[in-house]
């Protein structure tokens, strides 16, 4: 007997009909006589509908009443899956977060878990009983509701997984797994079996949206193995798992992208110590992350350019943030560009192949793509090009280093 937390995201919770195919699923696992555990996320597009209430209702609104009321999707949700089960003569029962309870720190709208107290979920798993459980959502030290911040659905299943030493965190969702690159883009690219932690760790945050990052660094802490997989087929996921579990390990695993992205260059700025602080100082103080970053001096050696990236939304408060600083930075001008996007090679192979950059960066020249900005890390190199490259940059790129499907 194994035991599984099984998820069930928004668009595979969407309608009634899709409810009772997700408890269905269940029900397979059940009949293969494994305890189950599940966790649900609100109807899609329910979330958003609440969020737009509360705005509509007070743009200036109190953090506690905005959770209290975008949690409650996931709470309708939980109950007719529990009643979905009910009808297939499954006993189950639904759990609110404050109900288990699951105890997290008491900044609302991203809250982080900090406890899940299991001892009676564990004992009706072991009469047989199915918790269905609604993701997303926690209970402060204060006893109010709490929510996880979006995605947090996933880290709910992953948190769960972990407190009751579940076997495998089942993740399903509209895909069927976890690609070489965007299927939508790349017609070649591949599904794979399985993936490390440290290398779905930097695809979630790299742009690929088949899990949430803060899950991803959960299972890795907690060691819990996770399988994405889609609610509308009987297709084998892909298992996200520990490093040692991989057998042959990749040079490259796959190419992500993400558009939620925008270049600032903060130009001719006095080449001196203190420089960097003065422009990213208030950035932090304004709550705004930078991310890639790069320094090109003048022919003098006494002014330089520097060149940085924030995301997308972020971009017109960073301009207002660098202006307001004029004088105490003591930059010529400023030039953002929100035309670009940051594509990332990603392989834990790469920590014992070189050659991985060079080829990223002689495959991009060859197609008269212009790299603007460089970052690089153990397992991952990203640069950022324009926009309109997209495309080719990820389909070249793809097979550059061989991840094209057969066929």
């Amino acid at each position: 007997m194994a035991r599984i937390v099984q998820k069930f995201g928004g668009t595979s919770v969407g309608d009634v009909g899709r409810i009772k195919n997700a408890a269905r699923r269940v029900k397979c696992e059940i009949d293969r006589g494994n305890q189950v555990a599940v966790v649900v996320s609100a109807m899609a597009g329910t979330t958003n509908q609440l969020i737009e209430w509360t705005r509509l209702t007070s743009r200036l609104h109190d953090a506690r009443e905005y959770d209290v009321v975008v949690c409650s999707g996931e709470q309708v949700t939980a109950g007719l899956l529990a009643l979905a089960l009910q009808d297939l003569e499954i006993d189950a029962r639904s759990w609110l977060g404050w109900q288990i309870p699951i105890r997290t720190d008491g900044v609302h709208g991203k809250a982080r878990i900090k406890a899940i107290e299991v001892e009676e979920m564990r004992r009706r798993l072991t009469r047989g009983q199915v918790p269905v459980v609604a993701g997303f959502q926690g209970v402060s030290p204060r006893g109010r509701i709490t929510t996880l911040g979006r995605g947090g659905s996933d880290t709910s299943a992953v948190a769960l997984a972990a407190a009751l030493e579940a076997d495998r965190c089942d993740i399903f969702t509209d895909v069927d797994g976890v690609y070489t690159s965007d299927p939508r883009i790349v017609a070649k690219a591949r599904k794979l079996s399985r993936i490390t932690y440290e290398e779905m760790l930097e695809m979630a945050s790299q742009g690929a949206s088949v899990l949430q990052t803060r899950s991803v660094e959960m299972a890795m802490n907690h060691r819990v193995r996770v399988q994405v997989l889609s609610s509308f087929t009987e297709a084998p996921g892909t298992l996200v798992v520990d490093e040692d579990e991989i057998v042959e390990k990749r040079v490259v695993s796959g190419i992500a992208y993400s558009r939620d992205e925008a270049k600032i260059t903060v130009q001719r700025v006095a080449d001196r110590p203190g420089v960097a602080a003065a422009i990213f100082g208030p950035l932090a103080d304004d709550a705004i992350n930078v991310d890639m970053i790069v320094q090109s001096a003048s022919d003098d050696g006494r002014t330089a350019d520097l060149t940085f990236t924030v995301a997308r939304t972020d971009l017109d408060r960073a301009v207002s943030v660098l202006e307001r600083g004029r004088n105490t930075i003591g930059f010529a001008a400023l030039k953002p560009d929100p035309d670009v996007v940051k594509i990332s090679v990603i392989g834990i192979g790469m920590r014992s192949h070189a050659g991985v950059a060079s080829r990223m960066f002689q495959t991009l020249a060859d197609k008269g793509i212009n790299i603007q900005v460089i970052s690089t890390s153990e397992i991952k190199v990203s640069v950022l090009i324009a926009a309109e490259y997209t495309e080719l940059a990820l389909r070249t790129l793809h097979t550059a280093y061989g991840l094209d499907a057969a066929g």
